[in-house]
């Protein structure tokens, strides 16, 4: 395998020739490290700001994107329950909470939030992976009330899709706040 190579945005880039289980992470650290990018050096009130019509900001992709990753990885893979913000989150009264309590919140808090959901995720990940890659990411696990049974390889597979779909929306929040264009 290669070494990691870096873009001019501080992205780690996915790497061209690594096993499936290295595929999958670097492309997932890629859709990562590009969220991060789209909201680094924005102040509190630019991480706030609408792009009409829509009431999405950036801050809430933050918040909404932490929420993804310990739903999918603490909860569904690791099978261990929700640990704060989320377990005392007001879903019932407010069913997209995590987007507008995102407003209430510093972009110090909501990074910082962020980060420590994406690393708590890459150690899930690494955990599953330990020994047979790819056992692990065949490995199922319960999800939508025991339903479905998806592979640590459909929950990466699926945090790509989730990111690369809001970096899409970063990309035009962004352009909309300071004129910053994605590629």
């Amino acid at each position: 395998m290669t070494d990691v190579i870096i873009d001019e945005q501080g992205r780690p880039e996915p790497v061209l020739d690594g096993d499936e289980a290295t595929t999958l992470r670097t492309f997932l650290d890629y859709q990562r490290a590009t969220l991060e990018w789209r909201c680094r050096g924005l102040s509190d009130e630019q991480l706030r700001a609408r792009l009409a019509p829509t009431s999405m900001t950036l801050a809430g992709l933050l918040k909404h994107l932490a929420w993804v990753e310990d739903h999918w990885f603490t909860s569904v893979v690791a099978r261990s329950p929700m640990p704060a913000p989320w377990t005392s989150a007001r879903f019932d009264d407010d069913p997209d909470w995590e987007w507008t309590s995102a407003l209430e919140d510093t972009g110090e808090g909501l990074r910082s939030l962020w980060s420590t959901c994406v690393e708590r995720s890459r150690a899930v990940v690494e955990a599953e992976l330990a020994g047979d890659a790819d056992a692990g990411l065949a490995a199922a696990h319960p999800a939508w009330g025991g339903q479905g049974y998806p592979s640590l390889r459909w929950v990466m597979v699926h945090l790509v899709e989730e990111y690369a779909r809001h970096n899409g929306h970063a990309d035009l929040l962004r352009e909309a706040i300071d004129g910053e264009t994605g590629e």
